[in-house]
């Protein structure tokens, strides 16, 4: 997801690490460039080198937007870990596109750098040269927005198309959440730093403790979250909503679960990064209480035939009246606020499963049959998502997972050579 804040740009004077010092390669290394053979490298990719500017271009940028005080040179090195492994990963993912011929054009760069200035409350070339002053090249931007863009087409591409949300899917997310509302919630932010293997762990852990120095310091939860963390809500700041110990990692579960209030807790170590977490509130159980609007259509037989032809020409509630006063033996009725509770196990099912303006399945009813209208839907503890935001949103996360279970392969393939 390309499309950062950098609002609150902080022009920070940032002193390069001892760590990234313009060293020139070990003797008898190749030399791949006259570029690299002055700056030095500090990883190579599967034969294609980052050099040590790349990584204090990156950490740089991955200060400036967090607007809290100008960072010390030691938690400056502390990042540059992290910064070298988001490089390494932008590598994969392009060398990754162009195997299928796929090019990010200018326009798109261009685009997605305007769309950054513009949450940021500057232009383009206000941006680049705030950029400038904190001693970033602009270009270090345009790479890191070709990279982004290239891998969300690509995984896009590839398996878009693919993914399939069933209604039973969507049925069960909604149980889930109204089954939540019923528990005991926090409201989270999370900053997740990847970290696969015991060195990256290390480096990951380091990079939490400058993260949680600059956070104390004033830095902006949300920024950090957007330019460092790994996890698929660092699109929306880390932002996780209102949820129960038991939708998170048992390890973030304990600590959120242990918290005094709200506040950012200490990094939390799990198997394969770190968490940093942001606890902003607590809210006690409460009981959903689900009402609808609805129109029963009864028929005075047992014959299905009218009632089929009622709703192939009904095509919102608004029709359901005017149509059935049209056939002979339909009757309509308007069922206003009601509990869905109140309409048994099987009729709740029924109606929590049709999307509004449709029709529930035929059922019997008396000596009859019936159909009825779902017009309308509000839950009383909490409004929850329409099933058409909710199945995009679960189509996006099932992308979302995808797209990292490919990173990872990538990383699990590559040669990487660290220097």
């Amino acid at each position: 997801m390309f499309a950062r804040s950098v609002a609150a740009l902080a022009v920070l004077a940032l002193v390069a690490p001892a760590a990234l010092a313009q060293t020139g390669p070990a003797p008898g290394t190749a030399q791949p460039s006259s570029r690299y053979a002055l700056e030095g490298i500090a990883a190579i990719v599967n034969d294609k080198p980052i050099s040590y500017s790349d990584v204090r271009q990156r950490a740089r940028m991955l200060l400036m937007g967090l607007g809290g005080t100008q960072p010390t040179q030691e938690q400056v090195q502390q990042i540059t870990g992290q910064a070298l492994e988001q490089l390494i990963n932008e590598r994969l993912q392009l060398q990754r596109a162009e195997k299928f011929e796929l090019e990010v054009e200018p326009e798109a760069i261009t685009d997605a750098i305007e769309n950054m200035a513009k949450q940021a409350g500057t232009t383009p070339d206000g941006l680049k040269s705030e950029l400038a002053r904190a001693g970033v090249n602009p270009e270090s931007l345009e790479d890191q927005m070709r990279a982004e863009i290239a891998w969300s087409r690509l995984m896009g591409g590839m398996y878009g198309s693919r993914i399939r949300v069933s209604d039973n899917q969507v049925n069960d997310q909604l149980d889930r959440m109204r089954s939540s509302i019923k528990k005991t919630q926090f409201r989270v932010s999370e900053i997740f730093l990847y970290a696969p293997d015991p060195e990256t762990k290390t480096q990951a852990e380091t990079a939490a403790a400058s993260i949680v120095s600059q956070l104390n310091q004033g830095a902006d939860f949300r920024m950090a979250a957007q330019r460092l963390s790994s996890a698929p809500t660092s699109a929306a700041g880390g932002d996780m909503g209102w949820v129960t110990p038991e939708e998170l990692t048992p390890e973030v579960a304990a600590a959120v679960s242990k918290a005094a209030g709200p506040g950012l807790l200490a990094p939390i170590p799990v198997q394969n990064g770190v968490y940093l977490i942001s606890v902003m509130n607590k809210r006690e159980p409460s009981q959903l209480t689900t009402k609808v609007d609805l129109k029963r259509i009864i028929t005075s037989d047992a014959s299905d035939t009218n009632l089929k032809t009622a709703i192939g020409r009904i095509k919102s509630c608004a029709d359901v009246s005017t149509v059935t006063n049209t056939i002979a033996g339909l009757r309509a009725t308007d069922l206003k606020d009601i509990k869905v509770d109140d309409l048994g196990e099987e009729g709740r099912d029924m109606v929590m499963k049709t999307d509004i303006g449709k029709p529930t399945d035929i059922f019997a009813a008396g000596g009859g049959l019936a159909v009825m209208y779902v017009c309308a839907r509000t839950d009383g503890a909490e409004a929850l998502p329409s099933r058409d935001d909710l199945k995009g949103s679960l189509r996006s996360k099932e992308l979302d997972m995808i797209s990292e279970r490919e990173l990872r392969n990538l990383r699990r393939d590559a040669t990487v050579i660290y220097r």
